[in-house]
């Protein structure tokens, strides 16, 4: 059994402790409507996880904490585009477009200008939020429709229709070129050595700025979930995916340093911490909680990381 394999059950288990300890706390917790709610949630913290896990592991310090900024971003671009009266498919492709091109500029900004990602990152982070909050003043922009609405809200059983048809595709494609593709092995080998990579021929510049490309693109379509879920755009609705993601990815096994793990387990880590978040908001419990638990769970991932390293393989 691979090391991966070992983190997901893993991980599989402390949810499965979670759940019963709030079944526990909040006999109410265990509804249909819960899981549809922890789903529904999941779904743009899982997009945005499975962007920043690719950049992770990917190496070379890549982290992506622009993620938030391009979602509000994203957002408030599709509806005004909704808004001047374009069709919904329009405005998605739009956003997703957007998302892309954000995501190579950060691509642009570590492997062409050699800026270290995290300050390049961090710094169009803010220039991203800055944006969708200048733009509007702070205030939503309003933009829907019945199509994005089905998306948006609609249900397969209890399933949310964004989830099944968007997430779960998402991790599928993306474990395949992990898998089964000549893309995989290059990305482990950038992040295990960027030297050795290079050296046998493989375009590290290339491969590392197709992947935060990739980390924009899927941010953006989770701004597309965000506007058709709520009718509207928030300039806020980013905040705190940096930590969120980050937190997700680690805990599901992709090594801080790059070139091990996999796409499974962070999609497990991203259901674990909205079920926790969830039973502390129906617990009352100060949403400051949240924060500080998700702090404690990323400190805890990187040790996890340092001291139990992680598989190849998803």
């Amino acid at each position: 059994m691979s090391a991966t394999t070992t983190r997901l059950l893993g991980l599989l288990a402390l949810w499965l402790v979670l759940l019963a300890a709030l079944a526990i706390a909040l006999p109410g917790f265990f509804r249909a409507s819960t899981v549809t709610s922890v789903l529904q949630f999941s779904t743009i913290l899982a997009l945005v996880t499975l962007g920043q896990s690719l950049v992770v592991l990917s190496g070379g310090g890549g982290i992506d904490l622009s993620v938030g900024g391009v979602v509000s971003l994203c957002g408030l671009t599709m509806a005004a585009v909704l808004q001047i009266g374009w069709g919904a498919a329009a405005a998605i492709a739009v956003s997703i477009a957007l998302g892309a091109a954000l995501g190579l500029a950060n691509g642009v900004l570590v492997t062409r200008l050699g800026i270290v990602p995290l300050i390049a990152t961090l710094g169009s982070g803010y220039v991203y939020a800055g944006l969708a909050i200048a733009l509007t003043g702070g205030a939503p922009i309003r933009g829907g429709g019945a199509w994005l609405t089905s998306l948006g809200r609609g249900l397969i059983g209890i399933v949310p229709a964004h989830f099944a048809l968007l997430v779960l595709p998402a991790y599928a494609l993306a474990a395949a070129l992990l898998r089964f593709t000549p893309a995989g092995p290059w990305i482990y080998a950038l992040g295990g050595n960027e030297t050795a990579a290079r050296l046998t021929g493989i375009p590290t510049g290339r491969v590392r700025t197709i992947l935060y490309g990739a980390s924009g693109l899927l941010a953006g379509l989770a701004a597309v979930v965000a506007t058709a879920w709520f009718g509207s755009a928030r300039p806020n609705i980013g905040q705190n995916l940096e930590l969120e993601s980050l937190t997700a990815a680690l805990l599901g096994g992709v090594a801080i340093t790059g070139g091990s793990g996999g796409v499974a387990p962070p999609l497990a880590a991203v259901l674990f911490l909205i079920s926790l978040k969830t039973g502390i908001q129906l617990a009352n419990l100060n949403t400051i909680w949240q924060v500080g638990t998700i702090g404690l769970l990323l400190v805890a991932s990187v040790l996890a990381d340092r001291f139990i390293p992680g598989g190849r393989r998803q």
